[in-house]
Protein backbone atom coordinates (compact mmCIF):
# COMPACT_ATOMS: atom_id res chain seq x y z
CA UNK A 1 0.00 0.00 0.00
CA UNK A 2 1.60 3.11 -1.03
CA UNK A 3 2.12 6.17 1.75
CA UNK A 4 -0.56 9.15 2.03
CA UNK A 5 1.99 11.27 0.11
CA UNK A 6 1.72 8.88 -2.88
CA UNK A 7 -1.94 9.15 -3.15
CA UNK A 8 -2.28 5.40 -3.03
CA UNK A 9 -5.75 3.82 -2.20
CA UNK A 10 -6.45 2.29 0.46
CA UNK A 11 -5.86 -1.36 1.09
CA UNK A 12 -6.45 -2.50 4.58
CA UNK A 13 -8.92 -1.80 7.01
CA UNK A 14 -7.24 0.72 9.89
CA UNK A 15 -5.64 -1.28 12.54
CA UNK A 16 -8.64 -2.75 14.95
CA UNK A 17 -8.67 -0.95 18.94
CA UNK A 18 -6.56 -2.78 21.28
CA UNK A 19 -8.59 -4.15 23.65
CA UNK A 20 -5.39 -4.84 26.05
CA UNK A 21 -2.63 -2.14 25.96
CA UNK A 22 -4.28 0.03 28.14
CA UNK A 23 -5.46 -3.01 30.37
CA UNK A 24 -2.30 -2.28 33.00
CA UNK A 25 -3.73 1.10 33.50
CA UNK A 26 -7.46 -0.51 35.14
CA UNK A 27 -5.14 -3.03 37.45
CA UNK A 28 -4.85 0.11 39.82
CA UNK A 29 -2.04 -0.60 42.75
CA UNK A 30 -1.64 -3.93 41.18
CA UNK A 31 0.48 -2.49 38.75
CA UNK A 32 3.34 -0.54 40.78
CA UNK A 33 6.32 -1.55 38.54
CA UNK A 34 7.58 1.64 36.83
CA UNK A 35 9.55 -0.02 33.69
CA UNK A 36 5.42 -1.87 32.82
CA UNK A 37 4.23 1.75 33.36
CA UNK A 38 6.79 3.32 30.98
CA UNK A 39 6.15 0.14 28.50
CA UNK A 40 2.17 1.22 28.60
CA UNK A 41 2.84 4.76 27.69
CA UNK A 42 5.19 3.98 24.75
CA UNK A 43 2.27 1.64 23.34
CA UNK A 44 -0.23 4.40 24.01
CA UNK A 45 1.95 6.86 22.23
CA UNK A 46 1.97 4.73 19.43
CA UNK A 47 -1.73 4.21 19.58
CA UNK A 48 -1.89 7.62 19.20
CA UNK A 49 0.43 8.26 16.58
CA UNK A 50 -1.25 5.46 14.11
CA UNK A 51 -4.34 7.27 14.48
CA UNK A 52 -3.02 10.64 13.58
CA UNK A 53 -1.39 8.78 10.67
CA UNK A 54 -4.57 7.54 9.51
CA UNK A 55 -6.73 10.68 9.65
CA UNK A 56 -3.94 12.37 7.21
CA UNK A 57 -3.64 9.10 5.26
CA UNK A 58 -7.82 9.91 5.10
CA UNK A 59 -7.41 13.48 4.50
CA UNK A 60 -5.40 12.99 1.50
CA UNK A 61 -6.95 10.08 -0.10
CA UNK A 62 -10.33 11.46 -0.11
CA UNK A 63 -9.92 15.44 0.41
CA UNK A 64 -9.45 18.20 -2.54
CA UNK A 65 -6.34 17.28 -3.59
CA UNK A 66 -6.69 13.97 -4.58
CA UNK A 67 -9.22 10.79 -4.42
CA UNK A 68 -11.98 10.62 -7.20
CA UNK A 69 -13.64 13.31 -7.95
CA UNK A 70 -17.21 13.42 -9.52
CA UNK A 71 -18.68 15.97 -12.00
CA UNK A 72 -21.45 16.99 -9.34
CA UNK A 73 -18.55 17.72 -6.74
CA UNK A 74 -17.87 21.31 -6.22
CA UNK A 75 -14.42 21.66 -4.67
CA UNK A 76 -13.55 25.06 -2.85
CA UNK A 77 -10.02 25.75 -0.65
CA UNK A 78 -9.57 28.19 2.62
CA UNK A 79 -9.27 31.55 0.54
CA UNK A 80 -11.81 31.31 -1.84
CA UNK A 81 -14.90 29.55 -4.04
CA UNK A 82 -14.84 27.36 -7.05
CA UNK A 83 -15.65 28.37 -10.67
CA UNK A 84 -16.86 26.04 -12.91
CA UNK A 85 -16.01 23.23 -10.79
CA UNK A 86 -12.04 23.81 -11.13
CA UNK A 87 -10.58 24.75 -7.69
CA UNK A 88 -9.24 27.96 -7.21
CA UNK A 89 -5.27 28.01 -6.91
CA UNK A 90 -3.92 30.09 -3.58
CA UNK A 91 -1.74 32.91 -4.39
CA UNK A 92 1.87 32.23 -3.50
CA UNK A 93 3.34 35.52 -1.62
CA UNK A 94 6.04 35.92 -4.47
CA UNK A 95 6.43 34.34 -7.90
CA UNK A 96 8.16 31.11 -8.19
CA UNK A 97 7.55 30.16 -4.10
CA UNK A 98 5.70 27.30 -3.51
CA UNK A 99 3.52 27.82 -0.88
CA UNK A 100 1.08 25.11 -1.53
CA UNK A 101 2.31 21.67 -1.48
CA UNK A 102 0.65 19.10 -3.35
CA UNK A 103 0.78 15.64 -4.18
CA UNK A 104 -0.15 13.65 -7.59
CA UNK A 105 -2.67 10.76 -6.96
CA UNK A 106 -0.44 7.54 -8.81
CA UNK A 107 -2.22 4.19 -9.22
CA UNK A 108 -0.68 1.52 -8.11
CA UNK A 109 -0.69 -1.32 -10.85
CA UNK A 110 -0.15 -3.95 -8.05
CA UNK A 111 1.56 -6.71 -10.52
CA UNK A 112 1.03 -7.43 -14.40
CA UNK A 113 -2.38 -9.38 -14.68
CA UNK A 114 -4.29 -7.39 -12.01
CA UNK A 115 -7.69 -6.44 -11.90
CA UNK A 116 -9.12 -4.22 -10.04
CA UNK A 117 -13.36 -2.49 -10.78
CA UNK A 118 -13.57 1.27 -11.61
CA UNK A 119 -16.61 3.73 -11.59
CA UNK A 120 -15.76 6.62 -14.01
CA UNK A 121 -19.82 7.33 -14.57
CA UNK A 122 -22.34 6.80 -12.03
CA UNK A 123 -23.36 3.03 -10.98
CA UNK A 124 -21.17 1.93 -14.27
CA UNK A 125 -18.47 -0.09 -13.22
CA UNK A 126 -15.35 -0.66 -15.46
CA UNK A 127 -13.09 -3.47 -15.41
CA UNK A 128 -8.83 -2.05 -15.40
CA UNK A 129 -5.97 -4.43 -16.04
CA UNK A 130 -2.42 -3.34 -15.31
CA UNK A 131 -0.56 -4.56 -18.88
CA UNK A 132 2.96 -3.50 -17.53
CA UNK A 133 5.25 -1.96 -14.24
CA UNK A 134 7.77 -0.61 -16.00
CA UNK A 135 6.03 1.60 -17.04
CA UNK A 136 3.21 1.68 -15.33
CA UNK A 137 0.81 0.58 -17.83
CA UNK A 138 -3.09 -0.01 -17.62
CA UNK A 139 -5.83 -1.18 -19.66
CA UNK A 140 -9.61 -0.29 -19.44
CA UNK A 141 -11.88 -2.04 -22.18
CA UNK A 142 -15.17 -0.17 -23.26
CA UNK A 143 -14.17 3.18 -21.60
CA UNK A 144 -15.89 4.70 -24.85
CA UNK A 145 -19.28 3.45 -26.37
CA UNK A 146 -19.05 2.59 -30.23
CA UNK A 147 -21.48 5.57 -30.65
CA UNK A 148 -18.92 8.12 -28.85
CA UNK A 149 -15.36 6.96 -30.90
CA UNK A 150 -17.95 7.52 -34.21
CA UNK A 151 -18.28 10.78 -32.72
CA UNK A 152 -14.95 11.96 -31.98
CA UNK A 153 -13.94 10.25 -35.68
CA UNK A 154 -16.52 12.71 -37.10
CA UNK A 155 -16.06 15.51 -35.11
CA UNK A 156 -12.19 14.89 -36.41
CA UNK A 157 -13.15 14.82 -40.02
CA UNK A 158 -15.50 18.06 -39.80
CA UNK A 159 -12.31 20.14 -38.24
CA UNK A 160 -9.77 18.95 -41.17
CA UNK A 161 -6.75 16.71 -40.53
CA UNK A 162 -3.07 17.86 -41.24
CA UNK A 163 0.10 15.60 -41.46
CA UNK A 164 1.48 14.74 -38.75
CA UNK A 165 4.92 15.26 -40.18
CA UNK A 166 5.78 17.19 -43.17
CA UNK A 167 9.07 16.03 -45.37
CA UNK A 168 12.77 17.33 -44.23
CA UNK A 169 13.74 20.74 -45.77
CA UNK A 170 16.85 22.32 -46.77
CA UNK A 171 16.83 23.92 -43.55
CA UNK A 172 18.10 21.51 -41.41
CA UNK A 173 21.05 20.82 -44.16
CA UNK A 174 21.87 24.65 -43.85
CA UNK A 175 21.57 24.83 -39.99
CA UNK A 176 23.91 21.76 -39.63
CA UNK A 177 26.36 23.27 -41.99
CA UNK A 178 26.40 26.44 -40.11
CA UNK A 179 26.99 24.51 -36.69
CA UNK A 180 30.04 25.87 -35.03
CA UNK A 181 31.39 22.74 -34.01
CA UNK A 182 34.76 20.73 -35.07
CA UNK A 183 34.26 17.14 -36.29
CA UNK A 184 36.41 16.02 -33.03
CA UNK A 185 33.40 17.68 -30.78
CA UNK A 186 30.51 15.69 -32.97
CA UNK A 187 32.17 12.28 -33.08
CA UNK A 188 32.61 12.24 -29.06
CA UNK A 189 29.30 13.34 -28.71
CA UNK A 190 28.24 10.29 -30.95
CA UNK A 191 30.87 7.90 -29.71
CA UNK A 192 28.29 6.64 -26.68
CA UNK A 193 30.53 4.45 -25.34
CA UNK A 194 33.80 6.58 -25.84
CA UNK A 195 35.81 4.06 -27.38
CA UNK A 196 36.93 5.84 -30.16
CA UNK A 197 35.17 3.91 -32.88
CA UNK A 198 32.18 4.79 -34.29
CA UNK A 199 29.24 2.40 -34.48
CA UNK A 200 26.04 1.94 -36.60
CA UNK A 201 23.68 1.80 -33.79
CA UNK A 202 25.56 4.94 -32.85
CA UNK A 203 25.33 6.78 -35.54
CA UNK A 204 21.89 5.83 -35.91
CA UNK A 205 20.46 6.69 -32.15
CA UNK A 206 21.34 10.10 -32.98
CA UNK A 207 20.39 10.54 -36.91
CA UNK A 208 17.28 11.09 -36.32
CA UNK A 209 16.86 14.05 -33.90
CA UNK A 210 16.75 16.77 -37.34
CA UNK A 211 14.98 16.86 -40.09
CA UNK A 212 12.84 13.84 -38.98
CA UNK A 213 13.92 10.76 -41.61
CA UNK A 214 14.01 7.24 -40.41
CA UNK A 215 17.37 6.37 -41.01
CA UNK A 216 17.83 2.28 -41.22
CA UNK A 217 21.83 -0.22 -40.67
CA UNK A 218 21.12 -0.32 -44.79
CA UNK A 219 20.49 3.59 -44.83
CA UNK A 220 23.32 4.30 -43.06
CA UNK A 221 25.82 1.48 -45.16
CA UNK A 222 24.44 2.97 -48.45
CA UNK A 223 25.44 6.34 -47.52
CA UNK A 224 28.85 5.39 -46.60
CA UNK A 225 29.71 3.63 -49.49
CA UNK A 226 28.67 6.83 -51.84
CA UNK A 227 30.22 9.23 -49.75
CA UNK A 228 33.48 6.82 -49.41
CA UNK A 229 33.43 7.70 -45.41
CA UNK A 230 34.14 3.47 -44.59
CA UNK A 231 37.38 2.51 -46.89
CA UNK A 232 37.26 -1.01 -45.25
CA UNK A 233 33.73 -1.85 -45.32
CA UNK A 234 33.49 -2.78 -41.60
CA UNK A 235 30.46 -0.21 -41.03
CA UNK A 236 32.63 1.28 -38.00
CA UNK A 237 33.86 4.67 -38.40
CA UNK A 238 37.23 5.79 -36.32
CA UNK A 239 38.00 9.36 -35.65
CA UNK A 240 40.56 9.65 -38.31
CA UNK A 241 37.62 8.20 -40.88
CA UNK A 242 35.05 10.85 -39.24
CA UNK A 243 37.04 13.86 -39.97
CA UNK A 244 37.60 12.96 -43.91
CA UNK A 245 34.00 12.80 -44.38
CA UNK A 246 32.42 15.75 -46.17
CA UNK A 247 28.97 16.78 -44.03
CA UNK A 248 28.18 18.52 -47.62
CA UNK A 249 28.60 15.25 -49.68
CA UNK A 250 26.40 13.26 -47.11
CA UNK A 251 23.48 16.15 -47.20
CA UNK A 252 23.72 16.02 -51.03
CA UNK A 253 23.29 12.24 -51.34
CA UNK A 254 20.33 11.98 -48.54
CA UNK A 255 18.87 15.96 -50.80
CA UNK A 256 19.03 13.22 -53.81
CA UNK A 257 17.26 10.56 -52.84
CA UNK A 258 13.09 10.64 -53.29
CA UNK A 259 11.93 10.40 -49.77
CA UNK A 260 8.23 9.36 -49.20
CA UNK A 261 6.05 9.82 -45.79
CA UNK A 262 6.44 5.68 -45.85
CA UNK A 263 10.59 6.82 -44.60
CA UNK A 264 9.80 9.47 -42.00
CA UNK A 265 9.59 8.95 -38.16
CA UNK A 266 5.80 9.01 -38.63
CA UNK A 267 3.44 8.81 -41.39
CA UNK A 268 -0.11 9.95 -40.25
CA UNK A 269 -2.65 12.69 -40.32
CA UNK A 270 -4.04 14.36 -36.79
CA UNK A 271 -6.27 17.08 -35.32
CA UNK A 272 -6.94 18.57 -32.07
CA UNK A 273 -10.68 19.04 -30.32
CA UNK A 274 -11.24 21.60 -27.68
CA UNK A 275 -12.32 19.97 -24.01
CA UNK A 276 -12.92 22.78 -22.09
CA UNK A 277 -15.92 24.56 -20.48
CA UNK A 278 -18.35 25.06 -24.03
CA UNK A 279 -16.94 22.19 -25.65
CA UNK A 280 -19.57 19.12 -26.87
CA UNK A 281 -20.83 17.41 -24.41
CA UNK A 282 -19.14 13.76 -25.18
CA UNK A 283 -15.75 15.65 -25.02
CA UNK A 284 -16.14 17.06 -21.80
CA UNK A 285 -17.68 13.78 -20.31
CA UNK A 286 -14.60 12.12 -21.36
CA UNK A 287 -12.58 14.40 -19.52
CA UNK A 288 -14.18 14.02 -16.62
CA UNK A 289 -13.43 10.61 -16.88
CA UNK A 290 -10.50 11.29 -17.59
CA UNK A 291 -9.87 12.84 -14.14
CA UNK A 292 -11.60 10.06 -12.52
CA UNK A 293 -9.25 7.77 -14.00
CA UNK A 294 -6.22 9.45 -13.23
CA UNK A 295 -7.59 10.77 -9.92
CA UNK A 296 -5.33 13.73 -10.66
CA UNK A 297 -6.57 17.20 -9.35
CA UNK A 298 -9.18 18.57 -11.81
CA UNK A 299 -7.83 21.98 -12.80
CA UNK A 300 -4.07 19.96 -13.72
CA UNK A 301 -6.40 17.58 -16.51
CA UNK A 302 -8.09 20.90 -17.18
CA UNK A 303 -5.55 22.82 -18.02
CA UNK A 304 -3.96 20.21 -19.96
CA UNK A 305 -4.04 19.94 -24.25
CA UNK A 306 -6.69 19.14 -25.95
CA UNK A 307 -7.92 15.83 -27.33
CA UNK A 308 -5.58 14.46 -30.36
CA UNK A 309 -7.40 12.34 -32.95
CA UNK A 310 -5.20 10.48 -35.05
CA UNK A 311 -5.80 8.61 -38.38
CA UNK A 312 -3.51 6.18 -39.71
CA UNK A 313 -3.79 4.91 -43.07
CA UNK A 314 -2.58 1.65 -44.85
CA UNK A 315 1.28 2.07 -44.32
CA UNK A 316 0.79 4.30 -41.63
CA UNK A 317 3.33 3.97 -38.74
CA UNK A 318 5.02 5.70 -35.98
CA UNK A 319 8.39 4.53 -34.88
CA UNK A 320 9.31 4.06 -31.03
CA UNK A 321 9.05 7.57 -29.27
CA UNK A 322 8.31 9.26 -26.27
CA UNK A 323 5.82 11.16 -25.50
CA UNK A 324 7.81 13.46 -23.18
CA UNK A 325 11.26 14.47 -22.45
CA UNK A 326 13.62 14.97 -19.40
CA UNK A 327 13.60 18.05 -17.64
CA UNK A 328 16.94 19.41 -17.07
CA UNK A 329 18.17 23.13 -15.76
CA UNK A 330 18.41 24.23 -19.36
CA UNK A 331 14.90 22.83 -20.28
CA UNK A 332 11.69 24.14 -19.56
CA UNK A 333 8.02 22.83 -20.09
CA UNK A 334 6.49 24.30 -23.14
CA UNK A 335 2.75 25.00 -21.23
CA UNK A 336 4.23 26.62 -18.31
CA UNK A 337 6.90 28.73 -20.26
CA UNK A 338 3.94 30.16 -22.37
CA UNK A 339 3.34 32.32 -19.12
CA UNK A 340 6.58 32.26 -17.37
CA UNK A 341 8.28 34.26 -20.33
CA UNK A 342 11.02 32.16 -19.66
CA UNK A 343 14.12 31.31 -21.75
CA UNK A 344 15.45 27.78 -22.67
CA UNK A 345 17.65 26.11 -24.51
CA UNK A 346 15.56 23.47 -24.68
CA UNK A 347 11.29 22.78 -24.61
CA UNK A 348 9.38 19.36 -24.09
CA UNK A 349 5.95 19.01 -23.75
CA UNK A 350 6.25 17.79 -20.07
CA UNK A 351 3.58 14.96 -20.80
CA UNK A 352 3.38 13.29 -17.25
CA UNK A 353 0.27 11.15 -18.35
CA UNK A 354 -0.80 9.35 -21.42
CA UNK A 355 -4.67 8.23 -22.15
CA UNK A 356 -5.15 6.63 -25.83
CA UNK A 357 -8.21 5.59 -27.15
CA UNK A 358 -8.57 2.92 -29.83
CA UNK A 359 -11.40 4.46 -31.88
CA UNK A 360 -12.12 1.27 -34.19
CA UNK A 361 -10.85 -2.09 -35.04
CA UNK A 362 -8.07 -2.15 -37.14
CA UNK A 363 -7.91 -4.65 -40.36
CA UNK A 364 -4.03 -5.51 -40.28
CA UNK A 365 -1.81 -4.11 -38.17
CA UNK A 366 -1.57 -1.17 -36.08
CA UNK A 367 -0.78 -2.58 -32.89
CA UNK A 368 0.67 -0.12 -30.34
CA UNK A 369 3.86 -1.71 -29.40
CA UNK A 370 5.82 -1.26 -25.97
CA UNK A 371 9.29 -2.47 -27.10
CA UNK A 372 11.25 -2.56 -23.45
CA UNK A 373 8.04 -2.90 -20.91
CA UNK A 374 9.26 -4.95 -17.86
CA UNK A 375 12.80 -5.03 -19.38
CA UNK A 376 14.41 -5.87 -16.14
CA UNK A 377 17.34 -3.19 -17.35
CA UNK A 378 17.39 -0.42 -19.86
CA UNK A 379 20.38 0.05 -22.33
CA UNK A 380 19.37 2.71 -24.87
CA UNK A 381 22.59 0.85 -27.44
CA UNK A 382 21.07 -2.12 -26.44
CA UNK A 383 17.62 -1.45 -28.80
CA UNK A 384 19.80 -2.21 -31.72
CA UNK A 385 21.24 -5.36 -31.92
CA UNK A 386 22.36 -7.28 -35.28
CA UNK A 387 20.70 -4.96 -37.62
CA UNK A 388 17.75 -5.28 -35.75
CA UNK A 389 16.29 -2.08 -34.53
CA UNK A 390 13.71 -2.45 -31.73
CA UNK A 391 11.97 0.79 -32.21
CA UNK A 392 11.57 0.13 -36.15
CA UNK A 393 7.65 -0.24 -35.88
CA UNK A 394 7.25 -1.13 -39.95
CA UNK A 395 9.75 -3.78 -39.63
CA UNK A 396 10.32 -5.00 -35.70
CA UNK A 397 7.14 -4.82 -33.99
CA UNK A 398 6.82 -8.40 -33.66
CA UNK A 399 9.86 -8.61 -31.71
CA UNK A 400 8.91 -5.81 -28.38
CA UNK A 401 8.03 -7.03 -25.23
CA UNK A 402 4.42 -5.84 -25.13
CA UNK A 403 1.85 -5.11 -28.28
CA UNK A 404 -1.37 -4.36 -27.65
CA UNK A 405 -4.07 -4.90 -30.42
CA UNK A 406 -6.68 -1.82 -31.14
CA UNK A 407 -9.78 -2.37 -30.05
CA UNK A 408 -12.67 -0.36 -30.67
CA UNK A 409 -13.24 1.96 -27.00
CA UNK A 410 -10.43 0.08 -25.30
CA UNK A 411 -7.93 2.90 -23.35
CA UNK A 412 -4.50 2.60 -22.68
CA UNK A 413 -3.41 4.79 -19.67
CA UNK A 414 0.49 5.02 -18.51
CA UNK A 415 2.88 6.97 -16.62
CA UNK A 416 5.79 8.72 -18.51
CA UNK A 417 7.74 9.67 -16.00
CA UNK A 418 8.63 8.14 -12.48
CA UNK A 419 7.49 9.64 -8.97
CA UNK A 420 10.11 11.98 -7.77
CA UNK A 421 9.88 10.30 -3.94
CA UNK A 422 7.24 13.37 -2.93
CA UNK A 423 4.42 12.87 -4.40
CA UNK A 424 5.14 14.64 -7.44
CA UNK A 425 6.78 14.02 -10.71
CA UNK A 426 10.56 13.08 -11.28
CA UNK A 427 12.45 11.56 -14.37
CA UNK A 428 11.65 10.23 -17.35
CA UNK A 429 10.64 6.24 -17.71
CA UNK A 430 12.48 4.91 -20.30
CA UNK A 431 10.69 2.02 -20.09
CA UNK A 432 7.68 4.10 -21.44
CA UNK A 433 9.17 4.21 -25.16
CA UNK A 434 6.47 2.95 -27.30
CA UNK A 435 5.32 3.14 -31.04
CA UNK A 436 2.43 2.50 -33.61
CA UNK A 437 3.14 -0.59 -35.59
CA UNK A 438 2.62 -0.22 -39.48
CA UNK A 439 -1.29 -0.41 -40.33
CA UNK A 440 -1.26 -3.30 -43.07
CA UNK A 441 -4.96 -3.37 -43.93
CA UNK A 442 -7.44 -0.57 -43.32
CA UNK A 443 -7.29 2.82 -41.59
CA UNK A 444 -6.77 2.77 -37.75
CA UNK A 445 -7.96 6.15 -35.32
CA UNK A 446 -6.76 7.18 -31.93
CA UNK A 447 -7.07 9.74 -29.79
CA UNK A 448 -4.67 10.71 -26.90
CA UNK A 449 -5.48 12.77 -23.97
CA UNK A 450 -2.19 13.97 -22.85
CA UNK A 451 -1.94 15.58 -19.13
CA UNK A 452 0.87 17.87 -18.53
CA UNK A 453 2.32 18.74 -15.46
CA UNK A 454 6.03 20.83 -15.02
CA UNK A 455 8.23 18.20 -12.99
CA UNK A 456 9.06 21.91 -11.01
CA UNK A 457 6.25 22.38 -8.63
CA UNK A 458 6.44 25.89 -8.53
CA UNK A 459 5.82 26.57 -12.05
CA UNK A 460 2.94 24.35 -12.51
CA UNK A 461 1.11 25.61 -9.47
CA UNK A 462 2.07 29.18 -10.59
CA UNK A 463 0.49 28.27 -14.28
CA UNK A 464 -2.41 26.90 -12.60
CA UNK A 465 -2.87 30.07 -10.76
CA UNK A 466 -2.55 32.26 -13.98
CA UNK A 467 -5.06 30.18 -15.70
CA UNK A 468 -7.60 30.50 -13.20
CA UNK A 469 -7.58 33.68 -12.93
CA UNK A 470 -7.73 33.92 -16.67
CA UNK A 471 -10.79 31.30 -16.88
CA UNK A 472 -12.59 33.94 -14.38
CA UNK A 473 -11.95 37.35 -16.11
CA UNK A 474 -14.63 38.87 -17.72
CA UNK A 475 -12.74 39.63 -20.65
CA UNK A 476 -14.00 37.22 -23.49
CA UNK A 477 -11.18 37.31 -25.65
CA UNK A 478 -8.86 36.23 -21.92
CA UNK A 479 -11.07 33.49 -21.79
CA UNK A 480 -10.83 32.16 -25.19
CA UNK A 481 -7.08 32.66 -25.09
CA UNK A 482 -6.78 30.01 -22.10
CA UNK A 483 -5.70 26.23 -22.26
CA UNK A 484 -7.16 25.49 -25.70
CA UNK A 485 -5.08 28.24 -27.80
CA UNK A 486 -2.61 28.45 -25.29
CA UNK A 487 -0.83 24.77 -26.30
CA UNK A 488 -1.47 26.16 -29.65
CA UNK A 489 2.39 26.66 -30.21
CA UNK A 490 3.07 23.37 -28.33
CA UNK A 491 1.91 21.29 -30.58
CA UNK A 492 4.52 19.47 -31.72
CA UNK A 493 5.03 15.41 -31.28
CA UNK A 494 8.11 14.16 -30.15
Amino acid sequence: MESPLNGGLPQDEPPPLPRDRLSGLQKGNSVCSRSYFVVVMVFVHVYIVNVIALLLYVYYSNGPLGGDTSTTTTTTTTSSSSTNGVPDIPTPTHRGQDTDYRHLPRLEGIKVGHKQKIELLPNKFQQMETLSLKPLLFEIPNFLTKEECKLLIHLAQLKGLQASQILPVDGYKEAMESLEISKTDIFNLLDHNQDGQLELKEVLTHSRLGNGRWMTPENIREVYTAVKADPDGNGVLSLDEFKKLNLRDFHKYLGNREITMNDLVRNSQHTWLYQGEGAHRVLRSIRQRVIKLTRLPPDVVENSEPLQVVRYNKGGHYHAHMDSGPVFPETACTHTKLLNNETAAFETSCRYVTVLFYLNNVTGGGETTFPVADNRTYEEMSLIQNDIDLRDTRKHCDKGNLRIKPRQGTAVFWYNYLSDGKGWVGDVDDYALHGGCLVTEGTKWIANNWINVDPNKSRQLWFQQEMARYAKDDNEIQKEWTVDKSYRDMHVDL
